[in-house]
């Protein structure tokens, strides 16, 4: 396993860490600076010739500069004639506008897609896409993996003693299905009305959670404001408990205030994006042998099939 190197981002240093303890190599050196303007300078501190190489890279908050980070480590290692590069992305950010919902807006999806590719990456490592269809936007091998993975141990660890699986949103019926199928449980799913952007009004419950432990499902929780109104709800309609598993923890504005007055039992996260602070009310579960184990497969050329 002499044959590629891992490089970190600024934004996963300690999951990239953990990454390569996992696989038993060594994090491979680069100087990533800021000019006093704030423009990203890039240096490879060493040979990369020929070698196939993987960029570890969270592309959340500050998102501009994590992506930008990104493509110039890119850059950078396609000009220092890399064999290949893979950018591995715990969290792919701008995959919310992935479609033009309203008149005169981006797809933004589509456009970081196009940036990758014309920057010199050669695949996609990524899990828990917020719209699978993106994979689609990209011309080169997408891998796109399911928190499903990490979070079933963990729920069944819980033994909860009548646990259901609940969809936030009609949006996210596929990926609550998926999830109840794989633990056997019966699901019910979250009626909404969003107003604006990182707002939203729960207005009924679709099933019966009466002497539930519901199981809230999502791919990530960003302002909290439709996980914990969801608690909320449910906990009205006879429900015992409310867990949530997301994905990816963005966690802006009230987040934390929300979480940590609301109805929310208990929030399950992975680790692809970094906490801004600490709470109770929140576990967080490593990726790092799960993607581990892919960028392994990915070099010796073999099936990442059974890890989705």
């Amino acid at each position: 396993m002499r044959g590629y190197k891992i490089f970190a981002g600024t934004a996963s240093q300690q999951f990239t860490e953990d990454v390569c303890r996992n696989l038993d190599v060594p994090v491979s050196k680069a100087e990533i600076k800021r000019f006093s303007d704030g423009e990203i300078s890039v240096k490879i501190s060493e040979s990369v010739r020929g070698r196939d190489v993987f960029i570890v890279q969270s592309t959340g908050a500050p998102s501009n500069d994590n992506l930008m980070e990104l493509l110039i480590m890119t850059d950078a290692l396609k000009r220092s004639s890399a064999n290949s590069i893979t950018a591995v992305v715990p969290y792919f950010g701008y995959a919310r506008q992935d479609r033009k919902a309203a008149p005169r807006v981006p797809i933004s999806a589509k456009l970081v897609a196009n940036l990758f590719e014309k920057a010199g990456v050669d695949r996609v490592v990524t899990i828990d896409l917020h719209a699978g269809q993106i994979q689609g936007f990209f011309d080169i091998p997408v891998d796109n993996l399911y928190g499903s993975i990490i979070f079933e141990e963990y729920i069944k660890s819980k033994n909860l003693k009548n646990p259901i699986i609940a969809s936030p949103d009609i949006g996210g019926v596929a990926r609550a299905r998926y999830f109840a199928d794989k633990l056997g449980l019966n699901m019910v799913i979250v009626d909404k009305k969003r107003e604006e952007a990182n707002q939203s009004e729960v207005m009924n419950i679709i099933g019966d959670v009466k002497g539930y432990d519901v199981i809230l499902i999502d791919d990530m929780v960003d302002t909290a404001g439709t996980m914990v109104k969801a608690a909320t709800v449910l906990k009205q309609k006879g429900a015992n408990s409310v867990m949530a598993c997301a994905t990816h923890p963005v966690l802006s504005g009230p987040a934390y205030d929300r979480i940590d007055k609301g109805d929310l039992d208990e929030l399950v996260v992975s680790d692809s994006l970094v906490l801004r602070q600490a709470c109770d009310k929140i576990t967080v579960l490593t990726l790092a042998p799960l993607f581990a184990e892919v960028i392994r497969r990915v070099y010796h050329n073999e099936s990442v099939n059974s890890l989705f």
